[in-house]
């Protein structure tokens, strides 16, 4: 990754030039965002954001059941009742920008990056290139630029996602389909066979309508779904880099390009789906994952996550060098669930105590220690075991180390990292305190590690944070 002395030059459209750019100290000091799947796709409110995919496939669905028998049988055939049909329905009449944003101030979060488009084709603001958005049907509110406008206004930092790409695959096209109505092509696309390469035109529209996101809203975060790891985008992925960042350049704003896969490293921030990674990154990357397993939309019978692993997953990121893009989906009606605000509300109480030991940190010589592992993978997160009061987490600042231990240990806490023969010697160890702990805790080291005596009372759940005060050598 470039210098960040370089920040400043052009870049042309090569992954050359585009290796110069170097990602932004805001967002490596801000650690959390909120990502919002919010569109048509939450009236039907079915198992997952995927119904308008499914719903149109007499089959079974990767994801769980028959989309196609439910929607038959819930809403009429799919000749009579298509997702268009859902638009009506979508009509966000209990939505309040701010409420919102406030709601996102107490988690704790950075900055806020609303999905403009998912791969339904049905923006969420005032498109150039539809009829078919949020603006003039279902809510006729442009809600990308009014939230926009809120959270920018609360100090934050606002983005996008652009879930466009995979618009070409999306739906499926057949006689008996209300797809196949060219009346409705603007929103389903040209009707084309399944297996149908991406069509060069398709792709020119995709690449203009990521310029009008970029031109319109300047986004502090632009990020990227997957879609456009087909070959034919291939050209097109460096242009669309260096239009962004050249953006950024004239209007005077630091960007931060996101992506999944197909991008080399050092020219973007890699994001993880659902997953994280088993040590320390250089290159600064992020987790991208939802409060709920089943669906990145909202959903009836949804099944949430807990707060103790959201912090979990949180300071373990940090610990890594990556941000944590935590996803909500709020109701039709505009309203976030109370199951959800909960979740986000009990990770800001977390931040108000321990925030200290995340925002504005770096690595430490060792993301951690502890028995349970964290292997480097995408999708997989029901998969990993809980952390226990024997792992541990650092992060650090100046001459302060922060060791995060993630649950509350018996008896004394021992960080075996910091023995006697670590690279700490227990002369450089100045004092030791917790977070949300008035005073300093006695301590000693040993070849087993630095023992913290623990306060009579925990601070918090979910996670204790020591503050490890060192003296300059």
């Amino acid at each position: 990754m470039g210098e960040c002395g370089t920040w400043g030059d052009r870049y042309e459209p090569t992954w050359e030039s585009l290796q110069s750019y170097c990602v932004p100290e805001w967002f490596k000091d801000a650690k959390l965002g909120i990502f919002i799947h919010w569109g048509v796709y939450a009236v039907p409110a079915f198992d997952n954001e995927w119904y308008p995919n499914f719903m149109y496939r007499d089959e079974v669905s990767r994801k769980g059941p028959n989309f196609f028998q439910h929607h038959r049988e819930r809403w009429g055939p799919q000749s009579d009742f298509g997702y268009k049909d859902f638009i009506p329905m979508f009509k966000a009449e209990r939505w309040d920008a701010e409420a919102w944003v406030e709601l996102f101030e107490r988690a704790g979060a950075r900055y806020v990056v609303p999905v403009a488009e998912h791969h339904d084709g049905f923006p969420m603001y005032d498109s150039s290139f539809t009829n078919w958005n949020a603006a003039r049907m279902g809510p006729c509110r442009d809600v990308v630029t009014e939230l926009g406008k809120v959270v920018r206004e609360a100090g934050l930092k606002f983005g996008v996602s652009s879930h466009r790409a995979h618009h070409w695959r999306h739906f499926t096209f057949r006689d008996m389909f209300d797809t196949s109505n060219p009346a409705y092509s603007k929103l389903y696309g040209v009707p084309h066979a399944d297996d149908a390469p991406v069509s060069y035109e398709f792709v020119l529209d995709w690449y203009a309508r990521t310029c009008e996101l970029v031109d319109r809203f300047s986004p502090d975060v632009l990020w990227f779904d997957f879609g456009w790891h087909r070959d034919e985008f291939a050209p097109w992925r460096p242009r669309v880099a260096a239009y962004y960042y050249n953006h950024a350049l004239e209007h005077g704003y630091e960007p931060v390009l996101q992506y999944k896969d197909k991008l080399p490293d050092g020219v973007a921030v890699l994001d993880v789906e659902r997953g994280k990674l088993d040590d320390i990154r250089e290159d600064y990357w992020q987790t991208d994952t939802s409060v709920s397993y089943k669906s990145w939309c909202y959903i009836e019978d949804d099944e949430l996550r807990s707060a103790t692993s959201i912090v979990h997953d949180l300071v373990d990121i940090v610990s890594k060098n990556g941000n944590l893009l935590l996803n909500i989906g709020p109701r039709a009606d505009g309203v976030i669930p109370e199951e959800t605000t909960d979740l986000l509300l009990e990770l800001g109480r977390w931040l108000t105590i321990n925030g200290e030991a995340i925002y504005g940190t770096r690595p430490w010589r060792v993301y951690g220690e502890g028995p349970t592992t964290v292997p480097t993978t995408q999708f997989r997160e029901q998969d990993y075991q809980p952390f226990t009061s024997s792992d541990v987490r650092f992060t650090a600042r100046g001459d302060v180390l922060y060791a995060a231990v993630l649950g509350w240990p018996e008896g004394d806490c021992t960080i075996r990292s910091l023995a006697t023969a670590s690279a700490i010697p227990a002369e450089r160890v100045a004092t030791v305190s917790m977070l949300g702990v008035d005073g300093s805790l006695p301590w000693w080291q040993d070849e087993d590690g630095l023992r913290i005596q623990l306060p009579a009372t925990r601070p918090c759940d979910h996670a204790v944070v020591f503050r490890i005060m060192l003296r300059r050598e």
